[in-house]
C-alpha cells in the first residue's frame, strides 16, 4: 500500500511540476488553437485572454439578400479569417452565428472604422484577358474570360529558388486551371496580359511568357518588394466572398476597462481562494490541509490546461473557473464529512479513509455528470447564437470540474493515505475535530452503553 502510494504521489508531484513549468513558459501550448510561433502573450502566465478583458472591436455581419447555405457562410468565415490572420491581428475570435451571421472579435484593435477597413467589404476578384492594342500596352482591350475569385485555391508570397527574389505564387482549382491553361496558350508570346482586378481596381496585368498548364503560376515583377508580394498575395487571398454581407452590430472594448476587470477579477479570485483555503484548515484541520494542497494543484493542472489548449479566458470563463473551484471544494467535503461519519463508529483511520471515499464518490459522480450535461447544453446554445460568454463559461467550468474529480478522487486520496500512515495518522482527533470523540474507542464505548 505504501509503494503503491509513494507511486501516485510521484506521479501527481510531476505532473504539478509540469503544470507550474508550463505555466511559466510563453511559448508551450498543444497547437490546437493558434501555433506557438504565432500566438501572442497577451495575459498573466501566458494565458489567453478574451475581448472583455483585453480590449478590442465586437462586430456582428449579416449576410443579405436571402439565406445563404451552410457552405457558402463557412466560406465567408473561412476568408475573413485569412484577412484578419494575415494582418496580425492577436488571437481574433470569428465564430458564425446561426444561418447568416458572423461574429468578430478583434482583441487589441481599439478602432472600429480601423478594423472594418482590416476586414473589408465584399471583394470580387476578376481576371481578364488583355488584348495590347499598342506594344506598351498603353491602349488596350479587356474581355471577361470567367476566371474569378472562386477558382482560385491559393495565392501566397513565396521566392524565386533561383534569384531569390520576392514572387507571387498562385494555385486554381480544376475548373480555374483549365481556364487559365487555355488563356495563357492563346496569348502566350504576343505581348498581351492577364490582368487581374479587385473590386474593379487593378491589381496587376502580367504577360504570359509560355502557356500555364496544371493549375499553378507565379507572377514577378522588378518593382516587387516583400511587403508589395505579400499584400498583393493577401489581396489574392481574399478572393470574392460567397455571399455579400453587412455590419449590423459594431462596439468597442476600452483597454482599460478590459485591464481594471482583469485585476479585479484577479483579486477577487485570491481572496475568494485565501477564504476557502483558511476555513478547511481551521474547520477540518489535517483533512483541511491536505484540500488546500489539493486545490493548489488543481488550480495549477486547470490553468496549465487552459494555456496549453488554448481556451479564450473571458470574465464568463472566469466565473466558471472560480465556480469548479467551489465544487472541487466541494467534493473534498463531501468526503471528509463521509470518513467523519466512519472514524464515529469506530473505524481505523485508514479504514475510514478508504470507505469514506467510496461512499462519497456516487454523489461526487452524479452532480458532476450533471454538471456535464448542462455544460454541453450552454455550448451548444452559444455556438449555434453566437452566445461566446455562454461557451466561455461552458468549456472553462467542463474542464474545470472535470479537473476537479482528479484532485478530490486521487491527490485527495493520496495525500490522506500518506498522512494516516505517519505518527499524525495515531492522533483521529486531527481528522474528525468532534467534541468529545478524539479517539475511536471513546465512540465505542458511547455506542456499547446505548
Amino acid at each position: 500500500m505504501i509503494s503503491h502510494n509513494t507511486r501516485l504521489l510521484l506521479v501527481i508531484i510531476i505532473s504539478v511540476g509540469m503544470a507550474v513549468f508550463f505555466l511559466g513558459s510563453n511559448q508551450l501550448n498543444l497547437g490546437i488553437g493558434s501555433s506557438p510561433s504565432e500566438r501572442k502573450v497577451s495575459g498573466p502566465l501566458g494565458l489567453k485572454l478574451g475581448l472583455d478583458l483585453q480590449g478590442g472591436v465586437h462586430l456582428i455581419y449579416e449576410a443579405e439578400g436571402e439565406i445563404p447555405t451552410k457552405s457558402q457562410m463557412e466560406g465567408v468565415l473561412n476568408i475573413i479569417e485569412r484577412r484578419v490572420n494575415a494582418f496580425g491581428v492577436a488571437e481574433p475570435s470569428i465564430q458564425l452565428m446561426g444561418n447568416n451571421r458572423l461574429l468578430i472579435q478583434l482583441p487589441g484593435v481599439d478602432n472600429i472604422e480601423e478594423a472594418k477597413r482590416l476586414i473589408g467589404r465584399t471583394a470580387q476578384l476578376e481576371f481578364k484577358e488583355r488584348d495590347c492594342l499598342d506594344p506598351s500596352c498603353s491602349q488596350f482591350e479587356d474581355q471577361d474570360i470567367g476566371l474569378t475569385g472562386e477558382l482560385l485555391k491559393r495565392a501566397y508570397p513565396d521566392r524565386d529558388p533561383t534569384t531569390g527574389a520576392p514572387i507571387i505564387s498562385l494555385e486554381f482549382n480544376s475548373t480555374g486551371g483549365s481556364i487559365f491553361a487555355d488563356t495563357t496558350t492563346r496569348i502566350a508570346g504576343t505581348g498581351d496580359r492577364i490582368a487581374i482586378f479587385l473590386d474593379d481596381e487593378e491589381l496587376l496585368a502580367p504577360v504570359a511568357q509560355q502557356a500555364i498548364l496544371g493549375g499553378r503560376a507565379i507572377i514577378e515583377g522588378q518593382n516587387f518588394t516583400t511587403e508589395r508580394v505579400r499584400t498583393i498575395s493577401i489581396q489574392l487571398e481574399s478572393g470574392r466572398l460567397p455571399v455579400p454581407i453587412r455590419v449590423i452590430q459594431e462596439h468597442d472594448v476600452d483597454a482599460t476597462l478590459g485591464k481594471e476587470a482583469l485585476e479585479k477579477s484577479l483579486q477577487a479570485g485570491y481572496i475568494g481562494f485565501g477564504l476557502v483555503v483558511l476555513f478547511m484548515i481551521l474547520y477540518y484541520r489535517v483533512p483541511g490541509f491536505i484540500a488546500a494542497l489539493a486545490l493548489i494543484s488543481y488550480v495549477a493542472l486547470v490553468l496549465a490546461i487552459f494555456k496549453l489548449i488554448p481556451i479564450t479566458l473571458t470574465l464568463a470563463g472566469i466565473a466558471g473557473f472560480i465556480l469548479s473551484v467551489g465544487m472541487a471544494v466541494d467534493a473534498n467535503i463531501l468526503i471528509f464529512e463521509r470518513m467523519k461519519e466512519e472514524l464515529r463508529t469506530g473505524r481505523t483511520l485508514l479504514a475510514s479513509i478508504e470507505m469514506g471515499f467510496n461512499r462519497a464518490w456516487p454523489s461526487i459522480r452524479d452532480s458532476n455528470v450533471s454538471t456535464f450535461i448542462t455544460c454541453g447544453i450552454l455550448f451548444w446554445f452559444g455556438s449555434r447564437f453566437g452566445a461566446s460568454v455562454v461557451t466561455g463559461f461552458a468549456v472553462s467550468l467542463f474542464i474545470g470540474v472535470a479537473v476537479s474529480m482528479v484532485s478530490a478522487i486521487i491527490i485527495s486520496k493520496t495525500l490522506l493515505r500518506i498522512f494516516g500512515s505517519t505518527p499524525i495518522g495515531k492522533k483521529p482527533n486531527l481528522f474528525s475535530p468532534v467534541p468529545g470523540q478524539s479517539s475511536p474507542g471513546r465512540t465505542i464505548q458511547s455506542r456499547s452503553r446505548t
